[in-house]
């Protein structure tokens, strides 16, 4: 399958995040502190939040109210009816590294990732828990051990499906009533763990970065590379079906649009936080898909 990118709207520092909702795209912008809306051709572009903690994952309540990851102070926040952003949850005592990406389920369940390790200051990789937030901000560990949890997505049989960054791999867990996590499993393998952690040699060793991530229709979850700068449609058992170049290096998508074939994803030179905290080259692009979204 080919489809050719067109840009949606660019002049951002790094994007994240981007979720369909209400007939908009919203997304968030690391390093100028927004998130972000958009309609489906990048018009009526709205900022929805600034947070000086700098946003990445987003989700909502069932009220309709916002959930936004504050990155650095590592907390969930929660957007009023009025507008004002409140602490929802405080992840200091399980992230340990940057709070980043974030699903949320149709009860209000927030399960967040971290790094888990200083990324950007060159630390070894140490691995991370995914936590999950309960509707009153309650705060458990949901799983441990995971090579730096980011982009999480619920397929249509209610799987819960988590990129594990740097470890070559995407792991699925059955979803309790409760909110618990259990069969963990493979959902997809690209290669073995990386054998060593220091981060000069880790990169090396991975074959996919599996980023953000979304799921369409027919039980496939889209993928961005955050290495190889691509959008992977990839099966449970880890069968990539599509690929998709469009030219830039990609960090996370999502399926959207009027009909839900529309793949957004956040593209961006590099993930240098000095790089893409001193420019404004970032773009949100779309691409159109035949399976539309879950």
């Amino acid at each position: 399958m080919t489809t050719a990118p067109t840009t949606v709207a660019s002049g951002f520092a790094f994007l994240e995040a981007p979720r369909w909702r209400d007939n908009r795209i919203f997304f968030s912008d690391f390093y100028a502190h927004h998130v972000l809306s958009a309609r489906e051709d990048g018009s009526d572009l709205r900022t929805e939040a600034v947070v000086p903690g700098q946003p990445s994952g987003l989700g909502w309540l069932p009220d309709g109210r916002l959930l936004v990851v504050s990155m650095l102070d590592r907390k969930v926040l929660r957007r009023e009816a009025d507008g004002t952003l409140v602490t929802h949850a405080d992840l200091r005592g399980y992230a340990t590294g940057h709070a980043n990406d974030m699903v949320v389920d149709a009860a209000g369940r927030a399960y967040v990732g971290n790094f888990g390790f200083d990324l950007h200051g060159g630390g070894p990789l140490e691995t991370a828990s995914l936590c999950r937030v309960d509707p009153d901000g309650t705060v458990s560990e949901a799983a441990a051990g995971l090579w730096l949890p980011n982009g999480c997505v619920f397929t249509p049989d209610g799987t819960l499906v988590v990129n594990e960054t740097f470890g070559n791999r995407c792991t699925a867990f059955d979803v309790t009533p409760d909110g618990r996590l259990e069969n963990r499993r493979i959902w997809a393998e690209f290669a073995p763990l990386p054998a060593d952690r220091a981060r000069d040699k880790l990169f090396a060793q991975i074959k996919v970065a599996p980023d953000g991530a979304c799921a369409d229709a027919e039980g496939a979850v889209w993928i961005a590379d955050a290495f190889g700068g691509r959008l992977l449609r990839v099966k449970a058992g880890g069968d990539i079906a599509d690929e998709l170049r469009p030219g830039s290096p990609v960090f996370a998508c999502a399926l959207g649009g009027a009909d839900g074939r529309t793949l957004f994803a956040c593209a961006a030179p590099d993930f240098s936080s000095t790089a893409r905290t001193a420019a404004r080259d970032a773009s949100l692009l779309a691409l159109r898909v035949p399976v539309p979204a879950a």
